[in-house]
């Protein structure tokens, strides 16, 4: 009784830890408590990031079904900001974490502060292409006339608010890097929070556009907090105003891994904006909302396991920063058990709760009908989603992005959109969806061999 007792508190004061943050040296101990602190915060910053998608479908679901398929279809567009914001932040995560490891806490701040001056180039091009072409883009996207009418004002905002998408990524990246994921969560409790509250005031003055203005305050008052604490250097970094002097070597070197980075998860993204053309074009509007709806929740239960996956990432960076290979490893092997033993359990969730988890978001029998069968087809695979998400990120930790780049390009381009094609032929709907599941399966086993190869040890960054 007395051990049980013990255990229990020893737990409570981790989990206590783990939200306060601060700085902890993740290359010596225990790996399990190592995995505690970071994931801990991960899971928490990821959840509420899955709650921030959850909470406008939910307030624009009772918009109706224009303009559910018009957050569907933009949120298939903003995929490529978010890509581009998790390419730079991949890259700072495995720059900064490696620089941690090597006790270079200068270097560490100096790359952090290069990522930031290409994230803010970036998005100045996306959000001036996204406030004038959004029309355009959701032609291109397959939407019907009267959800581009309805639907417009909605994606010019949401993508002309690309810098605090790109910041609020890339910020976090630094944060994880470093080891502080606690600031990291309380930024996205920030921004998750003040939309939750904002989302139904500004939805009933502005109708569809308040839920974008809604989004894009939230976020931005959630960078606002993170540069608070980047500036003020309460955590292991301490950026200045000299780290912000252009370093032609520096942001070669963050290109250099971010590039096969962001073209890694535009591949993966450009994949799902596919998939939701397909199902635009094959299906009708209640067949796309619910699609729409089951994407979203999709997404709610797989950012909590991508937050045990960027610990994976964090831990690989500093552990190779202090040359420490094999507790590197370690740390990978033991996140994957932890990470396929959560995803078994959404992945059951989904397959006999779909319908009820439907009813939340529409009263359409239609639409819950399409949601339902996609939550069942899709979720038949989370668990090698958990695994190879671990593996993918451990790559990428280790600044090894280039191979996770090819993974997702043959798994995705080569191999998951032309199987959604040939079985849609056949299944319609049914066949899109199942090629999910079996493309994210082989790139599970793909990204296992790699890892099991070793070659990301010997990788310089």
């Amino acid at each position: 009784m007395k051990n049980s007792t013990s255990k229990s508190v020893v737990i409570w004061e981790t989990f206590k830890q783990a939200l306060r943050g601060g700085h902890q040296d993740y290359t010596t101990g225990s790996i399990r408590k190592a995995i505690f602190l970071l994931a801990i915060p991960m899971i928490l910053e990821l959840s509420l990031e899955s709650v921030f998608a959850i909470v406008d479908i939910f307030f624009v679901s009772k918009l109706g079904e224009n303009a559910i398929t018009t957050v569907g279809l933009t949120e298939a567009v903003i995929t490529i900001i978010y890509s581009i914001g998790m390419g730079l932040s991949t890259a700072a995560t495995a720059v900064v974490a490696r620089r941690v490891g090597e006790k270079n806490h200068e270097d560490a701040a100096h790359a952090g502060a290069q990522s930031l001056i290409i994230a803010f180039v970036a998005s100045v091009v996306l959000s001036v292409i996204g406030i004038i072409y959004a029309p355009e883009l959701l032609n291109i996207m397959g939407a019907t006339d009267a959800v581009i009418k309805e639907g417009t004002n909605f994606t010019r905002i949401s993508l002309g608010s690309s810098l605090s998408i790109m910041l609020l990524f890339l910020i976090n990246g630094i944060f994880r890097g470093a080891g502080d994921a606690s600031i990291a969560m309380k930024s996205l409790w920030i921004a998750s929070i003040l939309n939750i509250i904002l989302c139904p005031i500004l939805i009933h003055f502005f109708g569809l556009g308040g839920a974008a203005i809604a989004t894009a305050t939230g976020r931005s008052v959630g960078v606002v907090y993170q540069c608070y604490h980047l500036f003020k250097g309460s955590g292991l970094l301490k950026f200045y105003s000299r780290q912000f002097v252009f370093n032609k070597s520096i942001i070669s070197n963050l290109i250099e891994v971010a590039l096969p980075a962001t073209m890694q998860f535009m591949i993966s993204s450009g994949s799902w904006i596919i998939l939701t053309k397909f199902v635009a074009e094959i299906g009708s509007t209640p067949a796309s909302a619910g699609y729409q709806i089951a994407i979203r929740n999709v997404v709610f239960f797989i950012l909590p396991a991508w937050g045990l996956s960027n610990a994976a990432a964090t831990l690989v960076g500093q552990n190779l920063g202090a040359n420490e290979l094999k507790r590197a490893e370690q740390s990978v092997l033991l996140t994957t058990k932890y990470n396929a033993i959560f995803m078994a359990f959404v992945m059951l969730l989904f397959l006999f709760l779909s319908v009820p988890i439907m009813h939340i978001f529409s009263k359409e029998k239609h639409i819950i009908d399409y949601g339902a069968q996609a939550l069942q087809v899709i979720g038949s695979g989370y668990i090698f989603y958990g695994i190879g998400m671990v593996m993918m990120q451990a790559l990428n930790g280790a600044g090894y992005t280039k191979i996770p780049t090819i993974i997702n390009l043959v798994s995705y381009w080569l191999f998951q959109i032309p199987l959604a094609y040939v079985l849609s032929l056949e299944w319609g709907l049914v066949g899109v969806y199942m090629a999910i599941p079996i493309a994210e399966t082989f790139a599970a086993i793909l990204a296992w061999y790699h890892f099991r190869r070793g070659k990301w040890k010997e990788v310089k960054v």
